[in-house]
């Protein structure tokens, strides 16, 4: 990496540049990450792509749908609450978490962010300070102000508590990564060793299950994942989740047998992560017709 870049890398996640307007914010930021310019005119690839439905698709549905609170019901209501995951309560500070009402194992997580889990294993001794830490400094996290991700812009910044799940045989929650457009699956990834030592492993692979040489982010597995018992199942949800949509992400869990929601994405890794090879940029790119009408804030 070009030290510049490193430099400036550094100062986006400081927020640096935040008070750049959202297009001037967006050309910065895949100049630096991507190492080339974006093209909004005539955008051609999915990344290019994902930055133009960052500006111009701002449907105000997609912040409740973002919500990792609120989307359970939304998904709830269209393909049934039997594949939602059980909410244990909700807070907007972790200081108000009531651990004595919780069961010794569960999950934390924010509503309005990727990445700030914590898994609960065992309840008892548990570092309640490192929680409170934790969650403290993810509740002033940002995905709008780092990555002008619109519908994460709105979202109540709270705490929610879920049930605790694991797959008997595998001994992990695998993610399933539906990439999906208007209403079809062209594409997903199996998300491997998350709560392991191991670098997390994504694996792609077509609507049939062919395995696709791509990297995006992560390596592929040492061993390829199996395909899910209820992959045809996964499809159909994901199919009914996305209609009417341009593109967004499906991500399910298969645990001991039954699918459940985990979380819809609209902009899968940002939209600043290459590629390899560099061709599947442009092959995604193509599956996203963007609309004719746009809805832009103010």
């Amino acid at each position: 990496m070009h030290p510049i870049n490193a430099l400036l890398k550094k100062a986006i996640k400081k927020g640096v540049f935040k008070k750049l307007r959202d297009e001037s914010y967006l050309k910065l930021l895949y100049r630096v990450y991507m190492g080339k310019p974006l093209h909004l005119t005539n955008p051609v690839t999915y990344n290019e792509k994902l930055q133009w439905l960052k500006l111009y698709d701002r449907n105000p549905l997609y912040t409740k749908m973002v919500d990792k609170y609120e989307a359970k019901n939304y998904v709830a209501d269209r393909i049934g609450k039997e594949y939602i995951i059980p909410t244990l309560g909700v807070w907007n500070h972790p200081e108000d978490i009531d651990f004595d009402l919780l069961p010794d194992r569960f999950v934390l997580k924010t509503t309005h962010d990727s990445g700030g889990i914590i898994i609960v294993d065992k309840k008892t001794g548990y570092d309640r300070n490192k929680i409170n830490l934790f969650f403290n400094e993810r509740l002033s996290h940002s995905t709008y102000e780092i990555q002008r991700e619109w519908p994460y812009k709105n979202v109540p910044k709270r705490i929610i508590a879920e049930q605790y799940m694991e797959d008997e045989k595998t001994h992990e929650l695998r993610d399933y990564k539906f990439f999906c457009f208007d209403g079809e699956v062209k594409a997903m990834f199996i998300a491997t060793d998350r709560q392991s030592d191991k670098p997390t492993a994504f694996d792609f692979f077509d609507p049939d299950f062919n395995w696709l040489d791509i990297r995006h982010g992560h390596p592929n597995a040492e061993i390829k994942p199996e395909k899910p018992i209820n992959f045809d199942l996964m499809k159909r949800l994901s199919a009914k989740l996305s209609e009417g949509l341009p593109q967004v992400r499906v991500d399910l869990y298969e645990i001991n047998g039954k699918v459940y929601f985990g979380e819809l994405t609209f902009f899968h890794h940002g939209g600043i992560v290459p590629f390899d090879p560099e061709k599947w940029d442009r092959i995604f790119g193509e599956w996203i017709k963007l609309p004719d009408r746009v809805q832009k804030e103010g």
